[in-house]
């Protein structure tokens, strides 16, 4: 250590230490590889030492080496390059692997190196290698299997022949039937999915076709009781009963004979809740709910109608008054938009209740309002976003992003199978207000809000006691 001789960084040392004009030995192997030495040492054995000498005879020092035939690196430069590196030499394995087969020593399979030059003459050789051992022998990449058109094509042509073969097996009565008389298939679908229509299916079609053709009677909402019990109803029992397992509560509290305002939370994205509660009403006491219904259900193509048909009227204060003079059971939901729209980490959070102005026809008309309690509407669409600006340019209030749609397409918009509670709270009478109180700021705003913290309460209290959300 004391006789090195310490060279400063950036500064143009002796040539052959990397920095005059002559680069050093280290630097030239730099971008060489492995030598016959090494990878003679690395397989155990024990290479002859050579040593490079000048025309004089003397033994040149280990630092400089001059570029000769046939002459070898020095070991330590040798470990170094095969440490950073380990990649063999091409050009120094050509000249040995020459010199092997001029001397008459073969070497092993995994060891025979193959050079650029020698690469025609060894292609026999290095395919049985590769059979052998699964590896390229010499580095050398190896060369990929070539691809069987003609299998694959084969292959393709025996699927499709087994994809046409598969047309046979088509049930094609029912498809002949589908394009004969579209409104018997799709009933017939229905009845095979469990719909009971309390009725032979011949009476349906042509119950069905009656209505399509205009030759029914309704009253001056447009509503239409006998479609309404063999076709809409039937279609929602199964539904209720057996996907939403719907459990009512308290329906001892609603009136079988005279005006009644059922008062609901709204949830669930779409407008399912309104149809149960339909639906649930007339299984438990054989009575119609006429529905209190958004303007934009009435501005939608085939909702108008069809909302009118089952019993879905305008939400304004004529036509809910008209509806409690006239001794029927009446529902609205209070929330809107703003409850069927919000969020699922919001869910059974009841949204403002508007300006009262249900309250204001139940006072005018003197009929008791029943707060409704629905859970398991908020699972059957868990809306994580609304994309408003989609939903404006569609002029809707809102656009459902929930994890299944638009993901799924339409398989999207079928409802989850949660687990449904409908309770009908005690009365909260109104013909005991004094006269005027519907004009009364105070008495209303009082009374919507004593019946949006009953609603409320009773939601909690029936999450409590519901074990799961789908059990």
């Amino acid at each position: 250590m004391a006789d090195a001789e310490i060279i400063q960084l950036g500064s143009r040392g002796r040539a052959g230490r990397g920095s005059g004009t002559t680069p050093s030995a280290a630097a030239r192997g730099l971008a060489g590889r492995r030598s016959p030495r090494s990878r003679a040492r690395a397989a155990g054995a024990q290479p002859e030492r050579a040593e490079t000498a000048d025309d004089s005879g003397s033994v040149a020092p280990p630092d400089v080496v001059e570029e000769q035939s046939g002459s070898a690196r020095p070991a330590a430069v040798e470990d170094r390059i095969d440490d950073d590196f380990g990649t063999p030499d091409i050009d120094d394995a050509t000249q040995a692997a020459a010199a092997d087969r001029r001397s008459g020593v073969a070497g092993s399979p995994s060891d025979d190196p193959i050079g650029t030059a020698d690469a025609a003459a060894a292609d026999d050789t290095a395919a049985d290698d590769t059979a052998t051992d699964g590896v390229g022998t010499g580095g050398a990449g190896q060369v990929p299997p070539s691809v069987n058109l003609a299998a694959i094509a084969s292959e393709l042509a025996a699927i499709l022949t087994s994809a046409l073969g598969q047309l046979r097996n088509l049930p094609t009565e029912q498809l002949r039937e589908l394009g004969r008389d579209p409104l018997k298939a799709v009933l017939q679908v229905a009845e095979t999915l469990g719909v009971d229509w309390q009725q032979s299916l011949e009476e349906v079609v042509e119950f069905t076709r009656s209505r399509m053709s205009g030759r029914y009677a309704i009253d001056e909402f447009g509503f239409d009781p006998e479609f309404t019990t063999k076709v809409f109803l039937p279609i929602m029992r199964p539904l209720a009963q057996n996907w939403f397992r719907v459990e009512v509560r308290g329906i001892e509290n609603v009136p079988t004979t005279g005006s009644a305002l059922l008062v609901s939370n709204h949830a669930g994205t779409l407008p399912i809740d309104g149809m149960v509660l339909q639906s649930v009403v007339y299984d438990e006491i054989g009575r119609h709910v006429r529905m209190l219904g958004a303007d934009l259900i009435f501005k939608t193509p085939y909702s108008h109608d069809f909302a009118r048909r089952t019993g879905t009227t305008l939400a304004c204060q004529e036509d809910a008054e008209r509806l409690l003079a006239s001794d029927q059971l009446v529902a609205v939901f209070p929330e809107g938009f703003k409850g069927l729209g919000k969020p699922y980490a919001d869910r059974y959070k009841l949204q403002r209740f508007g300006r009262g102005g249900f309250v204001s026809a139940a006072v005018r008309a003197q009929v008791p309002l029943i707060p409704v309690s629905i859970v398991g509407s908020e699972e059957i669409f868990p809306l994580i976003a609304t994309a408003p600006t989609l939903a404006r340019a569609l002029g809707a209030p809102y656009f459902p992003i929930t994890p299944l749609f638009p993901w799924f397409g339409v398989l999207g918009l079928i409802p989850l199978p949660s687990k449904w509670i409908i309770q009908f709270g005690e009365a909260i009478t109104t013909d005991e207000l004094p006269p005027g109180a519907a004009e009364d700021p105070m008495v209303v705003f009082n009374v919507t809000d004593q019946v949006r913290e009953t609603i409320q309460h009773s939601l909690y209290a029936l999450l409590m006691q519901r074990r799961s959300a789908f059990l």
